[in-house]
């Protein structure tokens, strides 16, 4: 397959008051053309940032540490659309409403927003939001991107005579849908879906995983597939990233990191979710919570929560280790907790 994006070392920190949030911290993988990549991990691990640094989507605060790089399709997207920043030494700036960085967004790069209640204008009709990203992006008639609108309403579930009503007329998992459609309206080359199904029951949910897993294969599209549902990314992902207090712990296939587990996090990730096969199991939640970004641990972010930890967990960060080729972690102990982990 051939590489579509790849995101070398990328770190991103919010500047506040008190000093830095380091909410992504030197994150790496490769998606190719036709993929799905699963990013998972606890709210606030760095999830979304990720996936917004990608498109540079973020907030005023936000810096991109130098030495980053977002390479889509052989362009670096850091380099395109940010410039040093004088305040603060080591760092990029990103500079807002960068032309070149639009002929990207949504085009060749969309995204399904986490937060559809708010992510349409409430004084504009929804169909009109979606039919003026096509007029946009290309050179089409209204009544066509009119009659594309309908097409993928009848995708995602919603009447077609739905189209010219506005938010507030819509339930939250009409909208959400909505901005599926609206994700999917210019045949993008990479959907980011941040946690897309969060307000669909899970017929809705099933039913609209078909029809983007389809999609996907028919148009050769890639995604990332941001969510802390487990389930969801076994049955959609081709390899999966573990995200952690904004480090990358592990990444490898769905299969690595399912049934080779190699990182205690994915191993106590995996155990605080039901399975419908085998034998019924206690749930195990993850004791204690994660910790404030602003001020992470010493050494590995999650040894204060590990029960494997040791003293060199809590005094240097872990390397990353490559257990195969492809499945990385990163973990003092990976090698020989592999086996007891679950590898084979």
């Amino acid at each position: 397959m051939a590489e579509l994006l790849k995101i070398e070392n990328l770190s991103i920190h919010y500047k506040i008051s008190t000093g830095w949030v380091y909410a992504v911290d030197g994150v790496s993988f490769t998606i190719n053309r036709g993929e799905t990549m699963g990013l998972v991990g606890e709210s606030g691990c760095g999830k979304t940032t990720t996936g917004y640094g990608i498109t540079q989507l973020l907030p005023s605060n936000a810096y991109i540490k130098e030495g980053s790089k977002v390479i889509f399709d052989g362009t670096d997207l850091v380099q395109l659309s940010t410039f040093p920043s004088k305040k603060f030494e080591g760092y990029r700036k990103i500079e807002e409403y960068h032309p070149e960085m639009r002929k990207f967004r949504w085009k060749r790069i969309s995204m399904i927003f986490q937060g559809a209640m708010n992510a349409f204008n409430p004084v504009y009709k929804v169909g009109d939001q979606i039919i003026e990203a096509i007029l946009t992006h290309e050179n089409v008639t209204e009544e066509e991107a009119r009659k594309r609108v309908e097409e993928l309403y009848k995708l995602v579930g919603i009447p077609k005579d739905r189209i010219d009503n506005y938010p507030h007329e819509y339930s939250g998992g009409m909208k959400q849908r909505a901005m599926i459609a609206m994700a999917l309206a210019l045949n993008p080359d990479l959907i980011i879906a941040d946690e897309p199904t969060t307000a669909l029951d899970v017929v809705t949910q099933d039913r609209i995983l078909g029809e983007m897993a389809r999609l996907q294969k028919r148009e050769n599209v890639a995604m990332i597939l941001i969510t802390h549902d487990v389930s969801v990314v076994a049955e959609m992902a081709h390899h999966i990233a573990v995200m952690y207090a904004g480090n990358l712990v592990e990444k490898g296939t769905a299969r690595e990191i399912f049934k080779e587990t190699a990182h205690p996090y994915t191993e106590a990730l995996l155990k605080a979710f039901p399975s419908i096969k085998g034998e019924k199991k206690r749930l195990k939640a993850i004791p204690g919570s994660p910790p404030d970004l602003a001020n992470p641990p010493k050494g590995c972010r999650f040894a204060p929560r590990c029960p494997y930890a040791k003293d060199i967990c809590l005094e240097q960060e872990p390397p990353v280790i490559e257990i195969s080729p492809g499945h990385v972690t990163k973990c003092h102990f990976a090698e020989e907790l592999y086996g007891e982990l679950g590898g084979e």
